[in-house]
């Protein structure tokens, strides 16, 4: 029999797929906007916008497409691993980014967030995220053809690149906002506007303050405007309005030119804040999943390669939704931060207890998720805000304002006896909470050590960095590695003499990256760099090689009896791999039966050895990691 060929026009491929997320994508634009009166026009030219950006998208990217829609959990598989970085502190420009390629294909990264690189305003623009020109690249960074140069490299070594998209709100010096100042009411009505203060003042009785310190309040007052604009997280940033139709065809069509240009993962900024509703906290309100899940289907329609990372710095259960719950399961973001595991690994480092830890992943979080899975880390750009619930404290009989405090107590390195070194970013007065910064190394032990010359405290500080970033790879997701940490970069505490930067300690976790070092590291394994460095990189080699450890396979939490032990098993249909992590700096074991019982055995495959014989108990030097399964071999 001769060969069938069949061949799809591009017209035709389009129409397929607006045909496949007609439904995510129409019927919640409907809910929303069915009722504006410019609701029929507003549907005309956002499908004349889809049409136009599937008409410029190059045809490299459209055979990417191809790939990701023949191989849709390409995301959750175990090799992805992610690494953000300022582009100037990592590469000094986009131009610079290709040379380093080699580095982090060797460290095994395939994901690379761009920290924020679209224009932001001159002066405070709050790390970037206070952007004017969405179009347009940072120009201390490079230009937009630079930009597209720097992702056509890295997509040719395998590497995705995320960036910030901001949602929430635009910098007052972008075109739309200098309009709406003027008193333009086409793009006055892109931006919340009150004459007066009633309204202001009846949505601040249930209003949270985002920053209370550097900007209290959720308005701003204008006397050229003779208005009070929506600020909530800055006076320069203001919110947009995202009842209005035209606000969502603007960023529909910022998304798909980013996606045209390379994009691959876009990280929605601030998601949780572009619904307002009088008498609520204006966060995660329904509105904000129904607008996500239509975004995504715009995605899914013209540029079906690019996944959306949600970013919403909530409670255990309100984060879930940013992932598709309900309605919108497998409908929404495929990727969210689990900050609670973040929080939750510093806590128990912090108490060298794991019983909080047990009981908040346990209760709060499925097993698995559809067509999603989390971004998991140690540190990130952020501080750490301790986001522990007075529920969850008590269910294991802690005090949830003592245990908050506590940790912002540890991590400034004012407790007793506390490993850590850091500084607080925030205090909230109305609660007492407090939030830190620090780099990994310095919150883990290693700055200390090294001040003291103490070589048993530096050993057990690069075991508390090598066992955190073992959890994350095995826990399940796309672990996320922040510039640095790979070679334990200590705090820079020389941004207080910055005046850009003096104001604002997360800058103490933003150092310049130290090639110098990188070169120690990957030279000299003996070095603090250099045992970092590699045993980071044999994690992420061992996690590579493990297909338990592919997201699709559920996580269960798993309680040892012993609150000094962390463990979990993933279950594969082939077989469980159970992983079990020491939280403390003396030796603890585990029973070879207890193993048994949830699925694993005694073979190690992070070490890949054996960790015990027979009925002997499984020894847990300090800080051990292990994943325990029932035979050698990396193909469960």
């Amino acid at each position: 029999m001769g060969q069938i060929k069949a061949s799809v026009d591009d017209a035709t491929l389009f129409d397929m797929r607006a045909a496949r997320s007609h439904e995510d994508l129409w019927p919640m634009l409907a809910r929303i906007y069915g009722k504006h009166p410019a609701y029929e026009a507003f549907c005309e030219a956002l499908n004349a916008a889809m049409r136009a950006a599937w008409d410029e998208r190059p045809g490299e990217l459209k055979r990417l497409d191809m790939a990701r829609d023949l191989e849709p959990d390409w995301f959750q598989r175990p090799d992805r691993v992610g690494y953000a970085f300022y582009i100037d502190r990592f590469a000094g420009d986009l131009a610079g980014i290709p040379d380093k390629l080699g580095y982090l294909s060797d460290l095994g990264v395939t994901y690379v967030h761009f920290m924020p690189c679209l224009k932001p305003r001159p002066g405070d623009n709050d790390g970037g995220y206070s952007v004017m020109d969405y179009g347009a690249i940072n120009p201390d960074y490079g230009t937009m053809a630079e930009f597209e140069a720097a992702t056509a490299a890295c997509r040719a070594r395998g590497i995705s690149v995320c960036v910030d998209l901001v949602i929430n709100h635009t910098a007052k010096e972008h075109e739309w906002a200098k309009k709406a100042r003027a008193g333009d009411p086409h793009y006055r009505d892109y931006y919340l506007t009150f004459p007066d203060e009633t309204m202001p003042r009846q949505y601040e009785q249930s209003l949270l303050e985002v920053f209370p310190d550097t900007a209290p309040g959720n308005f701003t007052y204008y006397p050229d405007m003779g208005r009070f604009v929506w600020t909530t997280f800055n006076e320069h940033q203001w919110d947009l309005n995202w009842a209005n139709p035209d606000v969502f065809l603007e960023m529909a069509q910022v998304m798909l030119a980013l996606a045209n240009r390379g994009v691959e993962i876009l990280r929605l900024d601030a998601v949780a804040f572009i619904w307002k509703r009088l008498g609520t906290r204006c966060q995660s309100e329904p509105e904000c999943h129904m607008l996500l899940q239509a975004l995504r289907a715009v995605c899914r329609i013209v540029a079906p390669s690019v996944i959306h990372l949600e970013e919403a710095i909530v409670g255990p259960e309100e984060m879930l939704g940013y992932l598709g719950r309900g309605e919108h399961d497998g409908r929404l973001g495929n990727l969210a931060y689990h900050n609670s595991l973040m929080v939750q690994i510093w806590s128990a480092l912090a108490s060298r207890d794991t019983r909080l830890m047990t009981h908040t992943l346990g209760t709060h979080f499925p097993r698995a998720l559809n067509n999603a899975t989390y971004a998991t880390y140690l540190r990130c750009h952020d501080d750490i805000g301790w986001a522990v619930t007075d529920e969850d404290a008590a269910a294991v009989g802690v005090s949830g304002p003592g245990h908050r405090g506590f940790l912002a107590d540890f991590y400034e390195g004012q407790f007793p006896g506390s490993f850590a070194r850091g500084a607080l970013f925030g205090v909230n007065k109305l609660t007492g909470d407090k939030r830190n910064s620090g780099s990994c190394a310095s919150l883990a032990g290693v700055e200390a050590a090294l001040e003291s010359g103490n070589q048993a405290h530096l050993a057990l500080a690069i075991d508390r960095i090598l066992m955190g970033h073992a959890l994350i790879a095995s826990y399940g997701g796309i672990p996320l590695i922040y510039m640095g940490d790979e070679i334990a970069l200590l705090n820079d505490w020389h941004y207080r003499d910055d005046p850009a930067h003096s104001a604002d300690s997360r800058w103490l976790h933003r150092p310049m990256m130290d090639w110098g070092r990188v070169a120690e590291a990957r030279a000299a394994p003996d070095t603090v760099p250099g045992r970092v460095f590699h045993g980071l990189r044999r994690i992420l080699q061992r996690r590579a090689a493990v297909d338990a450890f592919h997201a699709r396979h559920p996580t269960d939490i798993l309680d040892t009896g012993n609150p000094a032990l962390f463990a979990f098993a993933r279950r594969a249909p082939v077989g469980a791999v159970v992983c079990v992590f020491n939280f403390t700096e003396t030796w603890q074991t585990v029973s070879s039966d207890w193993v048994r019982e949830h699925g694993g055995g005694l073979y190690d495959l992070l070490s890949e050895a054996w960790v015990a014989r027979h009925d002997d108990p499984v020894a847990l030097p300090p800080y051990a990691r292990v994943w325990l399964c029932q035979a050698p071999g990396g193909d469960l």
